[in-house]
Order: structure tokens, then C-alpha cells, then sequence
């Protein structure tokens, strides 16, 4: 009898065991948002990805009355950032804001205690925008062609300033280099801002920047805009010519700023996220703010951000393969 009361028993422990994931599931996907959000940027404050995760989380916050409280987490490509999150707990109260640079993590990093497709998933873009190559005034280069050929003639090749190894920025010169088939100097920093200022005292040699950063100094002549990498043209920088229309063939790079999260948080806290945040976008004003940083709308849902994630670490294995470029 006593045999049958414990095997009773046990059963019934088990069944209450199996039920209370989904109970839970359910219930912070219907409760979800009751408390502040913590948003990990991956760079510095003034950042292309610190600016347009402000300008978005800002109407996002007051869309689902909690607060959002960003802390900026730069270095290592964003990795340190990425592994707080990875390793957060799957409540949707810690959040990832990254770039394209995210992409990038499983080559340039190949041995990380997480893995970016595995342990995190995509929640929404806040934004996508070129990058844009630029020079100090003082270089003289005036257009692309004559600073490519510039480059090809220096020993050791031009140095060039970087958000880090493995980021966006420099996994977009490394992409533009190997097209314009020139040597270079990688000198990375915790952030865009740090690069520009030495690219416009003349340290460094140049920068594929992302643009939200660079944007200001091109427009009050502190640097030269050379080229964007998006297919076609910017609109915050219409007279500057793409790469790709200046004959050189493979060589765009589009950057995204998006949100992620722990890969095991609900599903439906990730849909509803990837729903709220979407119509945040939407908010009278912000578009409009975020083209004047050099930014474009980028609507989609979370699973296709994914999938658009995975073909992106593809390309970038793919590249690294043909030109044996060095991350470390």
C-alpha cells in the first residue's frame, strides 16, 4: 500500500512538474511588460547603436508603461554585452541592442562561452543605414578612386580606426578593402566616436563609419564623405556616390541596428515584443529623427530577422574564407 501511495504521489509530482513551465509561460507572456526593462548596448554612448536604440526605446517605453533603462556595455566586439544577455534570465526584462557587427560575433570569436544563433533571438530592427568611408579634410583625397590609389602605394597600407574587432564597422572595411584590393592597418576602439576623432587629428587614416556617427563632422566639414556602402545612395547624403556605382563589386554592407533577447524566453514574449516594438516605430516624429541620422526604417518580424542573421554569418564566414583576414 504504501509502495502504491508513494508511486501515487510521485506521479503526480511529475505531472505538476511538466504543467508549471507552460502555467509560467503563459502567464509572463499575458503579464509581460510588469517591471523596467534593462537594454545592454553593445557600444559606447554617441554610438550609432546607442543613438538609434535612444531614439527608438524612448517611444516604446511610454507605448508599454515601463520604464527602459539603457546601459551602455562596450568592448570586445560586443561580445560582453552579448554574453550578459545570452546568460540573462528569459523574461524579456533584459534585452540586447546590437548591429550587424552581431553577425559577425561566430567568426571573429569562434571559441565564445555562447553562441549567438543558438543562445539568442531576434526580437525587432530598430533601423538600418550605410556606412560611410571618410577622411580627414586635410588628406586631399577628393574622390574614392584617388584615395584607393593612394592606399594601394603606401608601405604596409593606409590605418584604419574601427567601433572594434569583429564589429560592424570593421567587418564592413575589411568587406570594402579585399573589393578595392588594398593592404590596411586595423586600429580598433571601444566605440565610433573614439575612431573619428582620431581619423579627423590625422592618427588614423581613415574610417568606414557607420553614419549616424559620422553625419556631423561630414556636414560641418570636419570630414570628407568619400563613399556609402548601402546598394543605393543615402538619402541623408545624396551626393555621395555608393562603392558598388564606383565599380567596386562587392563591396556594400548595409548596418542594422536590432533588439534580442535569451533564445529560451517565450515565444509569445517575443512576438508580442517584436508587435510592440514595430508599432513604436511608427510613432509620429521618429522616422523623421532617424533620417536625419542617416537611418531607414527596417520592418520585419522576429523569425525573418533570424533567418536574415543566419544568412549574414554565412557571408561573413565566406568572406573571411577567400581573404584570410585575421580578427584576433
Amino acid at each position: 500500500m504504501a509502495v502504491m501511495l508513494t508511486r501515487r504521489r510521485s506521479l503526480q509530482l511529475a505531472g505538476a512538474a511538466l504543467a508549471a513551465p507552460a502555467l509560467l509561460r503563459g502567464a509572463r507572456a499575458d503579464t509581460w511588460p510588469s517591471k523596467p526593462i534593462k537594454a545592454i548596448v553593445t557600444l559606447s554612448a554617441g554610438s550609432t547603436i546607442d543613438i538609434v536604440a535612444r531614439m527608438s526605446l524612448d517611444p516604446l517605453s511610454r507605448l508599454i508603461g515601463q520604464n527602459i533603462i539603457v546601459e551602455n556595455r562596450p568592448g570586445a566586439g560586443g561580445t560582453i554585452a552579448g554574453a550578459a544577455v545570452a546568460r540573462a534570465e528569459p523574461d524579456g526584462y533584459t534585452v540586447l541592442i546590437n548591429s550587424s557587427m552581431h553577425s559577425a560575433t561566430p567568426v571573429v570569436y569562434p571559441k565564445l562561452g555562447y553562441d549567438v544563433a543558438r543562445d539568442l533571438s531576434a526580437v525587432a530592427a530598430l533601423g538600418s543605414s550605410p556606412n560611410v568611408i571618410v577622411v580627414r579634410p586635410a588628406s586631399g583625397y577628393k574622390t574614392l578612386a584617388d584615395f584607393v590609389a593612394a592606399a594601394k602605394t603606401k608601405p604596409g597600407g593606409f590605418t584604419f580606426g574601427t567601433a572594434g574587432v569583429g564589429s560592424a564597422t570593421h567587418v564592413s572595411t575589411e568587406r570594402f578593402r579585399y573589393a578595392a584590393g588594398f593592404p590596411g592597418v586595423h586600429v580598433p576602439f571601444r566605440g565610433m566616436p573614439e575612431a573619428l576623432v582620431e581619423v579627423m587629428t590625422g592618427r588614423v587614416d581613415f574610417s568606414c563609419s557607420s553614419i549616424a556617427s559620422a553625419l556631423t563632422f561630414v556636414r560641418d566639414g570636419s570630414l570628407v564623405a568619400l563613399a556609402v556602402t548601402t546598394p543605393k545612395r543615402c538619402s541623408a547624403l545624396p551626393n555621395v556616390p555608393t562603392t558598388t556605382e564606383l565599380g567596386f563589386a562587392n563591396s556594400d554592407y548595409t548596418f542594422w541596428t536590432g533588439m534580442f533577447v535569451p533564445s529560451k524566453t517565450p515565444r509569445e514574449i517575443v512576438d508580442k515584443m517584436n508587435a510592440e516594438t514595430r508599432k513604436a516605430m511608427l510613432t509620429p516624429g521618429l522616422a523623421e529623427k532617424l533620417a536625419q541620422e542617416g537611418v531607414d526604417p527596417m520592418p520585419i518580424g522576429a523569425a525573418e530577422f533570424d533567418a536574415l542573421i543566419k544568412t549574414e554569418i554565412a557571408a561573413t564566414q565566406a568572406l573571411v574564407k577567400a581573404t584570410n583576414i585575421n580578427f584576433y
